[in-house]
């Protein structure tokens, strides 16, 4: 095993049942850890163990974690042998490097928050649980990570070890002026610098004529008297920290009345749908139907994972993307250097009611929140990737979990909860964005005392589903929250659940200050296909036979588009957009007219489209340039059947599934919508449909495309005419945003494994 450490409290060494502990952690080294560490540990082609130079946790806690757990990153793998076998390894290594277990932490923690955060100057420099400065390494958790000695070492003499990331340079500018800080990351071409100031620097090196690592920690050597020491370490064991007001940094703060207006910033992508209209659109113009074809591949961002679903948020010249295991990293939006990562440890997640991905984070002040397959809502620091505040929104335990970008409100982060096809039920939260303090709750089943209630037969509604699977938008006009959710449980068998099943498949009109449903419009009452309704909730202005309306619209997985009143949640307008066959059509109140002989049965009922749906959750996008509506199509048809399953929560409870129909198979298409009516105006052709690569359209007139088999496309968004294409060489499952960095536009799109940034060639 490999053995690299990061960075105080001790685990005391528990008898081994063996006798002799350093004996048994002899035979077990030599047994599991020698073939790359070496004979007594010497060192081979891991590191030498016996010199204490622990570089990712020198302390017992932290040898005996990373033995176990293995070091994410390195090629230190997990090896899960017994607590007391892990904990005679350490014994062993520790009688290699002949240090002695540590002693117990004395001191006053008290008074040593009052020195860190005052006269000694830590906090100036250090986090402690999102309290502190930035220039210096997060220090929450550094008393479990590090030995004492080489703490009191470090306030000793604080250059004696720089980490990586937090090296002090000097950068002579090629105007004259010189920058001092720490180098978040370095490279031929570009250097990301923060300053003294906590300002960060994207610095192209065409720009730059120098730059000297002073090997001088900007942390000055502390002042300390033994016993403050120890009060400092007995603080930073205790960790507890006061909560401290909420000041944004002056430099980097997006307010709420920056994403209530993200139209005005179109070099920036302020939310996961790039404004709170959901419109998924672009003002940016550089990129047109005459200069697409010089669009070339400007940088390129390796996850190191699978399964992609990333869409990134860009804030003046920063960008945030997702990882599939809920990780998250700061890049530089011009080259795709990475700034920070967050690694989160998840737990056993139920990964059989969820899908394994993250689809993006939310922005607020200076803040990036990120929601997690283990149904946390976590706060980073958008400098640096410290953790703020890491609270659980649901019990993951039971098979909830997140998939999703949260929204960002006025002093509030909204998210809703995946609990997909495992007998339980959704929900949609509202938290607060200073303190992650829970303001809210709204149930996606109906609840007890809810009229509409009712509508699940028996006790159907304790299993009934309605996850909300996908991010919401926001209508700043009328101060609603709209939230869609998912099909009801069982999936495909509907015996149990006689009625409409509210509020499932359908979108939800909330007062974003109680969670209050205001209005709801359900798309596929009794839903027995896995149509679900976690579509994006479009809000477009539109002329309707004469007369201007507010309107939510959508492109549904059922095949059918709607446009909804957004101030009363009338049914307006609505027809098939894709080749269906289960309904005759809507009615005067929207709702579908079904046809006999398409609901599953034991025995099997012919319908389309298939359960994936004639859209799904791939981002569409209105053009207000255009006045049109673009979305990605799939024409499919399956064989819908059923079974009888018992509910039995966090265990898959679909009650049947489908056949696909291999001859009609999966044909792609892009297309534009009348938003008004759902008149097709125009249809383009693409190899394979796709539920997950979505679109974007730009003021520049063209419509940028996703494709599953791995293309990205420009279309003319007149006339819906191929322009450009480029193979990214893996499956999109996500969707393309826009941005700019000094007057540069560029396009990003997330593949399977990378996200790939474009742009015109200088």
């Amino acid at each position: 095993m490999i053995v690299r450490f990061l960075l105080v409290a001790g685990v005391a060494l528990a008898q081994s049942p063996h006798g002799n502990p350093v004996a048994r952690g002899s035979e077990l080294f030599e047994k599991n850890c020698a073939a790359c560490h070496g004979a007594r540990a010497l060192g081979g082609r891991a590191p030498n163990l016996t010199r204490g130079d622990w570089k990712s946790g020198g302390s017992d806690e932290a040898i005996l974690r990373n033995i176990v757990k293995g070091i994410a990153g390195t090629q230190m793998p997990a090896f899960p042998m017994p607590e007391e076998d892990a904990k005679a390894v350490v014994a062993y290594l520790r009688s290699l490097e002949g240090s002695k277990p540590e002693t117990a932490v004395t001191g006053d923690a008290r008074a040593g928050a009052a020195l860190f955060f005052g006269a000694a100057g830590c906090g100036s420099c250090h986090m402690v649980q999102g309290r502190g400065g930035r220039l210096g390494p997060d220090l929450t958790t550094i008393a479990q990570e590090r030995r004492q000695e080489d703490l009191r070492q470090s306030v000793r003499e604080p250059s004696a070890k720089l980490r990586a990331g937090f090296r002090t340079v000097n950068v002579k500018l090629r105007d004259g002026r010189t920058l001092t800080g720490v180098a978040k990351n370095e490279d031929t071409f570009s250097i990301q610098l923060m300053d003294r100031q906590e300002k960060l620097h994207l610095l192209d090196k065409a720009g730059v004529s120098a730059v000297t690592p002073t090997h001088q920690s900007l942390m000055p050597a502390a002042k300390l008297t033994p016993a403050e020491t120890n009060d400092v370490l007995a603080f930073l064991k205790a960790g507890k920290v006061e909560a401290a007001e909420w000041k944004p940094a002056a430099d980097w703060n997006v307010t709420w009345e920056r994403i209530r207006n993200a139209r005005r910033e179109p070099q920036n992508w302020l939310t996961y749908w790039g404004d709170l209209t959901g419109q998924h659109f672009s003002e940016l113009k550089q990129v047109t139907p005459a200069n697409v074809r010089s669009l070339r591949n400007a940088w390129t961002y390796q996850f190191g994972a699978s399964n992609i679903q990333t869409v990134p948020i860009v804030v003046d010249g920063l960008m945030f993307v997702t990882g599939p295991r809920s990780n998250a990293a700061a890049l530089d939006a011009r080259t795709g250097r990475r700034i920070w990562e967050y690694k989160r440890e998840l737990p056993e997640v139920h990964s059989q009611c969820t899908v394994m991905t993250n689809r993006g984070v939310a922005v607020l002040g200076d803040r990036v929140y990120l929601a997690t397959l283990d149904a946390h809502l976590v706060a980073l620091d958008a400098k640096t990737g410290n953790v703020i505040f890491d609270v659980e929104v649901e019990d993951y335990r039971k098979g909830f979990s997140i998939t999703h970008a949260p929204l960002a409100l006025n002093g509030q982060i909204a998210v809703g909860i995946t609990a997909g096809e495992c007998a339980l039920t959704g929900f949609v939260y509202s938290f607060d964005a200073k303190t992650g303090k829970r303001l809210w709750r709204t149930d996606t089943v109906a609840p007890p005392g809810d009229p509409n209630r009712g509508s699940w037969a028996g006790d159907s509604a304790k299993y009934g589903g309605a996850p909300t699977w996908m991010t919401g938008t926001f209508d700043v006009e009328t101060n609603t929250l709209f939230w869609t959710t998912g099909n009801p449980g069982p999936d495909y068998n509907g015996v149990d659940r006689a009625g409409d099943n509210l509020y499932s498949d359908s979108v939800l009109a909330l007062d974003p200050a109680t969670g209050r449903i205001k209005w709801h419009f359900q798309y596929t009452p009794h839903d027995v296909h896995d149509w679900d309704a976690n579509e994006t909730p479009v809000l477009v202005d539109a002329v309707v036979k004469g007369q201007r309306r507010k309107l939510l619209i959508m492109a549904n997985r059922n095949a059918f588009y709607y446009a909804i009143d957004r101030v009363t949640g009338e049914f307006v307008a609505g027809q098939a957009f894709a080749n269906q066959t289960w309904a005759k059509g809507l009615d005067a109140r929207g709702r579908p007219i079904v046809l006999p002989n398409t609901t599953p049965t034991p025995e099997g009922n012919y319908a389309c489209p298939d359960a994936l749906g004639a859209t799904n959750f791939a981002a569409p996008s209105f053009s207000p340039v255009t006045g049109l509506f673009y979305l990605t199509v799939r024409e499919t048809c399956a064989t819908y059947f059923t079974e009888t399953k018992k509910p039995e929560p966090g265990q898959p409870f679909t009650g049947g599934g489908q056949r696909e129909d291999e001859k009609v198979g999966e044909q792609g298409f892009i297309r534009a919508l009348d938003p008004a009516t759902g008149d097709r105006k125009w249809s383009t052709r693409i190899q394979v449909g796709s539920h997950s690569a979505g679109v974007l359209a730009t003021a520049g007139g063209l419509v940028f495309a996703g494709s599953r088999e791995g293309n990205l496309m420009a279309l003319d968004a007149a006339t819906g005419k191929i322009l450009w294409h480029h193979g990214t060489g893996a499956s999109i499952r996500s969707s393309p945003m826009a941005y700019a960095v000094d007057g540069r536009q560029y396009v990003a799109i997330a593949n399977d494994a990378a996200l790939l940034v474009y742009a015109l060639e200088p």
